[in-house]
């Protein structure tokens, strides 16, 4: 069917931050597809986001992605397609020179609309960005498309990324749990999960619990303060009464005089540009302990990239609401929106809902969304059943990938060609 474009509009652009997700780009397809649609002229991909912007690497999506074939090989490829960055803008106070030169960047390609997919930081870019569109009196359009594993963004119901990381740990947790029976052998696993201050994505190990499974025995999240002797104390109790232990922590679980739990067994030396540190070694040190005072087999086992890259597994809620993000984006900018993000808002539980509407990126940009203290149980050690039915209807059904000699297709940008306009 032939495809009727809206009138032409300017040119589009759109670039990726921060980590990425198993669907970061359906977003970056439901933008492409949207603003080809809707008759924008060009739509240029920024590689390694603004970063790269600020180094003129842009490219042409249209000479990269030629039909349809190639935006549903999009859907389905895990990472960021244009790649990523961890840059953190300026404030404007001071820096004019830094947003002139992107400004400047954006003129010379005739730029009047501007897409960034990301998290927390992403936002903040595009706040700053918007706000000096309004000191410089420029008429682009600046618009955040969500994305982020940690489903830590305020005001939307959850994040596109989310819903299939969620799945991954679940799948996997239930697996390990499988697995830590095969032998008559007393032992205790420790699954170290992505989380640096927000607990949803080990929360979502508790998903494992089913008529086939008995789920992890404990989690932990870094909303609660995590005591090491009282941990302690609970493994080695459970270790008296069950052959296999399971027990899920957050990589950002911190004792009470702040310190990362992973700090106590390794220093930590590696800082981003927004002052995150490194976590790493939480479950290798809970685990030694373990194995040191309580004298049973252990394992440390950190799900580390694979959370955000294991697209063989990814939901078809989440791609979909991901695609439709982009696109929403997209619509939303072409009708004059600037400076707001595209929000999932929550229709219906039974059958599950979701829609999506604009808001305030001021009001989400560096706020973060913690698991509320209410769907964790009073010990402190598993999520409550308002959790789960929070979480659940997100990781409903699957999209195949596209398989070519019995591995998943992907579509590959190779960012060693690049033009500067």
């Amino acid at each position: 069917m032939k495809i009727v474009r809206e009138k032409e509009r300017g040119n589009v652009i759109v670039g990726q931050s921060g980590g990425p997700t198993a669907v970061i780009n359906s977003s970056l397809a439901g933008v492409y597809k949207t603003a080809r649609d809707r008759g924008a002229k060009k739509v240029y991909g920024m590689l390694h986001g603004i970063q790269g912007l600020l180094q003129e690497r842009v490219v042409d999506l249209s000479e990269h992605i030629r039909s349809d074939l190639d935006i549903d090989l999009l859907k389905r490829t895990p990472s960021s397609y244009l790649g990523s960055c961890r840059y953190k803008l300026p404030e404007i106070e001071g820096n004019a020179e830094v947003y002139d030169k992107i400004f400047a960047i954006l003129d010379k390609l005739e730029i009047e609309f501007f897409f960034y997919i990301g998290g927390n930081d992403s936002m903040d870019t595009i706040k700053k960005l918007s706000d000096y569109s309004q000191i410089n009196g420029s008429k682009i359009k600046f618009m955040g498309v969500p994305k982020t594993i940690d489903n830590d963004l305020a005001v939307t119901d959850h994040t596109p990324g989310f819903g299939s990381a969620a799945k991954y740990i679940a799948s996997i947790t239930k697996e390990i749990i499988r697995d830590g029976l095969v032998y008559d052998q007393q032992n205790v696993t420790i699954i170290e999960i992505m989380g640096r201050n927000a607990g949803w994505l080990t929360g979502a190990a508790a998903l494992a619990t089913g008529e086939d499974c008995e789920g992890p025995d404990m989690l932990f999240l870094p909303e609660i303060t995590f005591d090491v002797d009282s941990f302690m104390k609970k493994v080695a109790e459970l270790h008296k009464v069950k052959k296999s232990v399971v027990v899920a922590v957050s990589e950002g679980v911190k004792v009470a005089d702040g310190r990362y739990v992973c700090e106590l067994f390794d220093n930590i030396d590696f800082v981003d540009a927004f002052g995150h540190k490194q976590l790493t070694g939480t479950a290798r040190y809970l685990a030694q302990k373990i194995s040191s005072e309580v004298g049973c087999k252990t394992r440390a086992i950190e799900f580390n990239s694979l959370q955000r890259c294991a697209s063989h597994i990814v939901g078809r809620v989440d791609i979909t609401e991901a695609f439709n993000v982009g696109g929403a984006a997209v619509k939303a900018a072409f009708e004059g929106e600037s400076g707001k993000m595209i929000i999932l808002k929550r229709v219906s539980d039974d059958p599950y809902m979701c829609v999506t509407d604009i808001y305030d990126v001021h009001m989400i940009a560096n706020v973060e969304k913690k698991v509320p203290r209410e769907w964790i149980n009073e010990a402190g050690d598993y999520v409550t059943e308002d959790y789960i039915d929070y979480v659940r209807p997100l990781i409903q059904a699957e999209l195949t990938p596209m398989m070519v000699d019995g591995l998943p297709r992907h579509l590959r940008l190779d960012d060693t060609s690049y033009s500067k306009k």
